[in-house]
């Protein structure tokens, strides 16, 4: 049976997605082998028998296995059935058959334009319309939702109307009303007819009530508006110049940011470095005492710097990972081939507990290695930062960890070959500079805890190399979250559960003076409770005496600020109380949640609103969904715009993250992708 071209077409098969343009293919879906390969065919993908694909748009199938290279991926998909039924699908590398990363579904969008009806139909390229397809199928606007128009700016998304037009054009992309159905209606399996003489439109309104019609082949020029969570932008107004006076002041902002990151890239493509030896047998030891088995992410990204080091200009790669991925083991082992071939490693912090935290990782890994590594920050003793700097100067010191203290004047490095900056976007002015100047002549590996969205990845990668962690390590168990009214019986529960199985929590009071106030509370409900207090006001001596001693297993239960919500990893804390919870962001609290179930013990969060207050609103949204959404790597579900926008803000700059809220999300990264396309071709930018 033909199907409309414009119809959800399931080929009497429920399991899978089928659309003309493209289609789902999910774990335990049923298929018919014979209708996917005709369909691949369809697509424009080349069938290549019985051997694994070697390119980018070839798939083959043999004895229940179905190999497939997209081209979203540096790697082929392959998808592995019993009988009729999809058992896993996972990336492979191709040579050898290794699983590099499990996957839920893949989507299948068009390889090349395959307009399977005659007629007069538009030229369009494939890569527009797989575009088109991938971002507006995989969209969920709904009625009442802002949306951009490139032309005129933010409105409210009202719906799809059939208008009459005489000569109305045709076109080969399925995804278009597929797509219309879904952000108009929620539901699929329905199609909205053509003919020559309706056309469907996007209904936008504007202020004063004003409405604008999209015909649906100009939907590539609406987007739907993704700003920071709590920022609700005006809608603007038709006929005036002000969204174009707007967009030209973003635009000329990205252009800036572009050219900068574009020429920093270029400099240090001029400067050359030997390339670093292979894996050695130090290297192969220092990976076998890993405790853990590393992830799929992990593995690409250790053999991504690998293949960075072999070559003979500077590494400046990004690793992204979500809280508890394992970026720190994978920049330690960066570190120590760079020192094992004779240069100098600096690890840069934007806290001095982050400092302590990786000194105290880095120093327990390296215990069998002939490495000497330093600490250096404001708690480090007058003869304690002599001795450091002679060391580095000399050459005597191989590795040191600190805060921006590393980049001040007097700290001088005989042969400074890397440098590993983690959380780079939370230091000052000044520092980012020294570091702009620093990072020319060295290889350059930056940590960010954030998520980024994969457009801007894309982007990213013209200019940076990017690593992504999105796997967790496979023993870890999600942390169960329990939301509700300030329960102190519950509390005394969980600390004394803790404390039989010799453990240790943490109790987050985000207001100092009232700290000391909790903690003699606590200390009163369970009495054999060993309890300490930290905040960022305190004096040096005390904050490291209270940190050293709760990491040493002194203190069962910390009373702190948000101090503790970057990057401290103590495997043993795996209890964490979160008071007044409705005042924090759904960021804030997932970042706090991930500084437990750092180990394969079963972990437990309390978020805690106070008694008598009903959450409402947001405040409610936001409860529920950290409630619902613990399960591992979840902060590259729950939220994910809000992360998504942290991330692309954190790499490009807090000024970058208010155009983002200017113009929405997607469009800030059409215009930038957009940039760095017209800068690298020496093109001169052109409005849009």
């Amino acid at each position: 049976m033909v199907r409309d071209k414009y119809e959800l077409n399931n080929l009497e098969n429920p399991g899978v997605s089928f659309m003309t343009g493209g289609f789902v293919i999910a774990k335990k879906d049923k298929v018919e082998t014979g209708l996917i390969t005709e369909r691949l065919a369809k697509l424009g993908y080349k069938g290549v028998g019985m051997i694994i694909p070697t390119e980018v748009g070839e798939f083959s199938f043999r004895g229940g296995v179905l190999d497939l290279w997209l081209e979203r991926y540096k790697k082929p998909v392959r998808i592995d059935l019993f009988g009729n039924k999809i058992e896993s699908i996972f990336l492979f590398e191709p040579t050898n058959g290794t699983k590099i990363k499990k996957l839920d579904e893949v989507y299948i969008v068009p390889y090349r334009s395959t307009p399977s009806r005659a007629g007069k139909w538009p030229r369009e390229t494939n890569k527009d319309g797989r575009n088109k397809y991938e971002r507006l199928f995989l969209s969920e606007v709904q009625p009442g939702d802002l949306v951009v128009h490139i032309d005129h700016g933010i409105g409210r998304f009202v719906g799809v109307e059939l208008l009459n037009t005489p000569h109305a054009k045709k076109h080969v992309i399925a995804s278009d009303s597929e797509a219309i159905l879904k952000i108009a209606t929620g539901r699929t399996g329905r199609y909205i007819p053509r003919n020559d003489t309706q056309v469907a439109n996007l209904v936008i309104q504007y202020a004063k009530g004003d409405r604008l019609n999209v015909p649906i082949n100009q939907i590539e020029r609406v987007s739907h508006y993704v700003g920071s969570p709590g920022h609700r932008p005006n809608l603007n107004y038709l006929g005036t110049g002000a969204w174009e006076r707007t967009k030209q002041r973003v635009q000329k902002s990205i252009v800036s940011i572009a050219r900068e990151l574009l020429q920093l890239y270029a400099v240090r493509e001029t400067i050359k470095r030997p390339s670093y030896p292979t894996q050695s047998d130090w290297q192969q030891s220092l990976a076998e005492s890993f405790p853990f088995e590393e992830t799929p992410d992990q593995i690409q990204a250790i053999a991504e710097i690998n293949a960075d080091f072999s070559e003979d200009s500077p590494m400046d790669r990004i690793l992204v990972g979500d809280v508890g991925f394992g970026k720190t083991e994978v920049a330690l082992r960066a570190a120590f081939k760079v020192v094992e071939s004779g240069k100098q490693v600096a690890v840069l912090t934007p806290t001095t507990l982050l400092a302590e935290q990786h000194y105290h990782l880095f120093k327990d890994r390296l215990k069998d290695f002939p490495v000497r590594l330093e600490f250096l920050s404001r708690f480090t003793t007058k003869v304690g930062v002599t001795k450091t700097l002679e060391g580095l100067k000399n050459g005597e010191v191989d590795m040191v960890v600190g805060t921006h203290r590393l980049v001040s004047k007097d700290v001088v490095f005989k042969r400074l070959g890397m440098l590993v900056i983690d959380e780079e976007h939370r230091f000052g002015v000044k520092q980012k500079e020294e570091l702009k100047r620093k990072r020319l002549e060295v290889d350059v590996l930056s940590i960010s805890a954030t998520p980024i969205p994969r457009t801007l990845h894309m982007t990213l990668a013209k200019l940076r190399n990017v690593s992504v962690l999105a796997t967790p390590p496979s023993n870890r168990l999600s942390v169960e979250t329990h939301v509700g009214p300030m329960d102190w019986d519950m509390i005394k529960k969980a600390l004394l559960v803790e404390l039989n199985r010799g453990g240790q929590a943490y109790f987050v009071h985000n207001r100092i003076i009232s700290l000391t106030d909790v903690a003699y509370r606590l200390a009163e409900l369970v009495p054999e409770l060993r309890v300490g207090h930290a905040h960022g006001q305190m004096g040096e001596k005390e904050l490291e005496s209270v940190m050293g001693d709760f990491y040493e297993g002194k203190i069962d239960c910390l009373v702190c600020t948000t101090i503790i919500g970057s990057g401290i990893d103590m495997p043993n804390v795996n209890t964490i109380f979160l008071d007044d919870s409705q005042r924090f962001g759904l960021a804030d609290m997932h970042q706090l949640r991930g500084r437990v179930g750092r180990s394969d013990r079963q972990a437990f969060a309390y978020l805690f609103y106070p008694k008598g207050y009903t959450p409402v609103g947001e405040v409610y949204e936001r409860l529920n969904t950290i409630g619902d959404c613990s399960e591992l790597g979840a902060g590259f579900k729950i939220a994910s715009r809000d992360l998504e926008i942290r991330g692309a803000g954190s790499l490009l700059g807090k000024e970058q993250h208010g155009f983002m809220n200017v113009v929405g999300f997607e469009l800030y990264l059409r215009l930038l992708n957009q940039a760095v396309e017209m800068l690298k071709g020496g093109k001169t930018l052109r409005k849009i």
